[in-house]
């Protein structure tokens, strides 16, 4: 597996090795020594255990975010798109940051296999832009509805250049999320 930080030293994009012959491929998609033995190489904490995984399909044009959870459940993902392709976006909102409102976007897609690690103190959204995109990630803490928080997608504060000229689909608590300035962040 190779790590790579991004412009948000915190948040790492992990590419798995994949062994590929006339049969098909194969890659191992997680394995915790490596996971945590790639971000100490990077100088970044070991995180807590993954307790849950989480499945969603989206269609062309859905954005999904901006999520987080406050404590007493923040949660860390690892994330990675299994069919189709996303855009997949992460904000630090530590306010303590020197990177705070700051973002990053990776291309995940079922062919690239790439993944993305997002710690506790960022908010994470994503958008697809295949017909179908299914998305699989796993989280350090449960989902847990009091403290689930959500930022708008469109603050202009933060400046995400989606790729989309056209509105995205939202649900409506994305659509009615507060701005960065107005929301509860780390």
């Amino acid at each position: 597996m190779k790590f790579t930080s991004t412009r948000l030293p915190d948040v790492v994009v992990i590419e798995p090795a994949v062994f590929s012959d006339d049969r098909g491929w194969f890659m191992e998609s997680f394995n915790q020594k490596r996971f945590q033995d790639g971000l100490a190489a990077l100088g970044l904490p070991a995180p807590r255990p993954f307790v849950q995984d989480n499945e969603s399909s989206s269609a062309r044009g859905v954005l999904r975010g901006l999520h987080y959870q406050l404590a007493p459940h923040p949660q860390g993902k690892l994330v990675r798109v299994v069919h189709g392709a996303v855009i997949d976006v992460a904000v630090d909102i530590r306010r303590g940051s020197p990177h705070f409102g700051q973002w990053v976007a990776v291309e995940l897609s079922a062919e690239n296999r790439r993944q993305i690690w997002i710690p506790e103190g960022f908010a994470h959204g994503f958008m697809a832009l295949t017909d179908e995109a299914r998305f699989l990630y796993k989280t350090t803490d449960v989902y847990a509805k009091s403290c689930e928080r959500a930022i708008r997608w469109d603050d202009p504060a933060i400046g995400i250049d989606w790729p989309t000229s056209a509105a995205p689909r939202l649900a409506p608590k994305d659509a009615d999320a507060p701005l960065l300035a107005d929301a509860d962040t780390f």
